[in-house]
Order: structure tokens, then sequence, then C-alpha cells
């Protein structure tokens, strides 16, 4: 098995992607339909209250950082995700519980989200660098993105589900099946070889350990670089809950079914992105700038079109464009972070790529709720566009960006990068 699919000769990255893959479905299953009970059933169509719903559920990663990332580096990964995907199974079971017994209220949806948030800060970085103990060096790249296509190759399918099921038999059954669904990847993670586990270095326990991740970072203009980046599309331009829902409710006046519908076609995209990412075999800041350039554009068109479907065929090629630049961001950081350092790195990542969604997520809903679904798809569209501008900056400062016209042809030159 050579190309695209490189990094799933080994037994444990096979079985982990299976598993993950079938709970990945039941977690955006229950992104849907949590959106839904918000924005249509506890509120009327309020963009602004799913954006504090949104807010609660990812502001944790930020706050319980100097945690997380320590956790990652020093403790047993596989240990700690039996123990988070666990807790997160148990709180989809509570929810589904309470709202099929009707006493679900939004206080109470506040109250899952910001648990769930709490056990993912601890689950993110810890999965993503639990990726490079199942592969070697050179495959981390394409186990990387092969990572990210089974969680949206899962969104292509858990959204169209979901509202095709909330129509059928109701929101809170959604949520039920998402907790069963967590019994796939803790199998997964008691069938793998322990023995055949990678050994990386672990970081030694010193006083200040997070810091030492913020002090490596400083060091690191393109690390710096890319995490502004990501941090400006992140925070602002991947709300994707707030934009799809309220152009389906607002814009196009279409259903549960509509909503998730146009959710998986986005999907579509993300899952192109990721394969694309995944046949390369080092990521390019390049790519990164494409990525940001394609997904400003592509955000302003979805903000022009007139029906759901040319807004569904827009949001294919948005997806792909988020999902070459997030895949690259991640795969780039961690292809040049010390191991002992990389727990450390993803968590400040992570903490910015979905930390910075209490900041945008109110900011993108009260834009919504004020001025209508299509501005809001337009604070997207600026994110990508400062993106692309950090990005440029960098290279001018720090690799001696030069263009040139030479013999009428355009000329871009670069200094080679720092070792």
């Amino acid at each position: 098995m050579t190309g695209t699919f490189r990094s799933l000769r080994g037994f444990n990255f096979r079985v982990w992607a299976f598993g993950a893959f079938v709970s990945n479905v039941g977690t955006w299953m229950q992104r849907t339909a949590q959106d839904w009970l918000v924005l249509a059933e506890l509120t009327d169509k309020s963009a602004s209250a799913v954006g504090i719903v949104m807010a609660l559920q990812f502001g944790p990663p930020l706050l319980l950082l100097p945690l997380t990332g320590f956790v990652a580096d020093h403790f047993d990964r596989r240990r700690l995700l039996l123990l988070t995907q666990t807790c997160m199974g148990l709180l989809a079971l509570g929810l589904g519980l309470l709202t099929i017994s009707g006493h679900v209220q939004l206080w109470q949806v506040h109250g899952f989200a910001f648990l769930l948030g709490c056990v993912t800060a601890f689950d993110a970085p810890a999965r993503q660098t639990f990726v490079s103990d199942m592969v070697a060096e050179s495959e981390l790249s394409n186990a990387v993105a092969l990572n990210s296509t089974s969680f949206n190759a899962a969104r292509l399918i858990g959204p169209a589900v979901a509202g095709v099921m909330i129509s059928a038999i109701g929101t809170g059954w959604v949520f039920v099946i998402n907790a069963v669904s967590f019994a796939a990847v803790i199998a997964a993670l008691n069938l793998l070889r322990i023995g055949e586990l990678q050994r990386r270095a672990r970081a030694v326990r010193t006083r200040g350990g997070m810091l030492e991740g913020f002090r490596y970072i400083w060091n690191r203009p393109d690390l710096k670089a890319i995490l502004l980046m990501l941090f400006l599309i992140a925070t602002f331009g991947l709300n994707f809950p707030i934009f799809i829902s309220t152009m389906s409710v607002t814009a196009f006046h279409g259903g549960a079914g509509q909503y998730g519908a146009l959710s998986s076609i986005m999907a579509v995209g993300s899952v192109i992105g990721a394969l694309l990412s995944a046949r390369r075999a080092q990521p390019r800041l390049g790519l990164l700038l494409s990525g940001a350039a394609v997904f400003g554009s592509g955000m302003v068109a979805a903000a022009l079109m007139p029906n759901a479907i040319l807004f569904g065929v827009i949001l294919v090629i948005v997806g792909v464009s988020a999902q070459t630049f997030m895949v690259t961001a991640n795969s780039a950081v961690q292809l040049s972070t010390d191991p002992a350092m990389r727990g450390r790195v993803l968590a400040i990542l992570l903490a910015l790529a979905l930390g910075g969604t209490p900041i945008g997520a109110p900011v993108v809903g009260w834009v919504a709720d004020t001025f209508g679904a299509r501005w809001a798809l337009g604070i997207g569209a600026a994110s990508g566009f400062l993106a692309l501008l950090v990005g440029i900056h960098h290279l001018v400062r720090h690799r001696g960006l030069r263009v040139r016209i030479v013999a009428r042809r355009l000329n871009i030159r670069l200094d080679d990068p720092p070792a």
C-alpha cells in the first residue's frame, strides 16, 4: 500500500482509524443535533445562542492549556484516551436521556457543552500526538492527513444522517447513538498492539513545563506565523454551525434535513482537501497561503449565492481550502517540533484553534442576528485574507520574499529556510 494511504500499512494505525471513524460519525451527528436543538427547539432561531454554546464547548482548551499539554507529554496517551473517550460517551448519553424525557433546557445544554469542552481539552492534544506513537516519523504527515480525512469523512455522513433522524425519531436519540459510537474507539484502543507503539522521547518533568512550550514557539518565527494564521481562521472563519444553520433557516428557509445535507456537502470538500494533503510528502508554507486565499474568496462567494444548491457547491470549495490549510498547519507544526515538546506545542495549537471560538462564535452569531447570515460569512472571509497577509509578512521578513517581473513573467524568489 503506497501513496495516499501508506500509513495504513501498520496494524495499530489501521485499527485506530476504523474505531475513530465510527466514533467521529457519532460526534458529527451530535454536533448537528445540538446546534439544531438550540437554534430551532430551545430558541427562536437565535444564532447568538448557538454561538454561546459553541463558546462554552470550545473555550476550555484555552482555559486548561497549562494542564492539557503537560498531561499529553507526560502520561500514557492510550490510557488517557480510554478515560476521555469514556467520559465523552457518558456526557452524550446524559444529554440524550434528558432530551428524550422532554426536560432539557438551554442552561442544561450550556452545562453539558462546557463539561464536554473540559474533557475534549485533554482528549484533543493526546489524540493528535498519539498518531505519532502509531507510525514512523517518515509517515507522520500522511497519518495526520488520514486522521483528518477520517474526521471529515465522518462529517460527510454524520450531519446528513442526523438531519434525517431528527425529523424521524427526535433530537435526543441522536445523542444516544453518539454515546454508543464511542464503544468503537474504546475497543480499538484495547485492541492495539502495545509493543508496536513508537517509543518517543518523553519530556522531563520540571517546573514551568508549559512555559517551555511558549518559549519554544516564541523563538520560532515560522511557528508563530503558522499559529497566528490558524488562530485567525479558526476563530472567525470556522464557525460553520452558525454559517450553515443560519443560511439554511433564514436565507433558504429550510428545515433540519437541508441543514444536515449542507453540512455533509461541505464535508465532501473537507475530505478531498484531506486526501490531497495526504498525498504530499511534506507540508509547505505555500499551501497555507493558497489555502487561506481560496478560503477567503470562497466565503465571499458563499455569501452571494442566491439558493441552497449553489451555496452547497461553493461549500465544497470552502471545505477543500479549509482542510488544506488546517492539515498543512498541523503537519508542519508536528514535523518541525522536537518530539519531547510536541504535546505542549500541539496543546497550544489546539487551544488557539478551538479556544478562539469563545471570541469568534458570539461575534459571528451577533452579526448573523443583527445584519443577516450573509454578513456573518463576510467575517469568515476577512479571516482568510488576514491570515494570508500574516503569511506574506513572514515570508518577506524571514525568508526574503521577492516578487519581480522578469521577461514579462512573474518571478517569485525565497531564501532557503533556516535549519
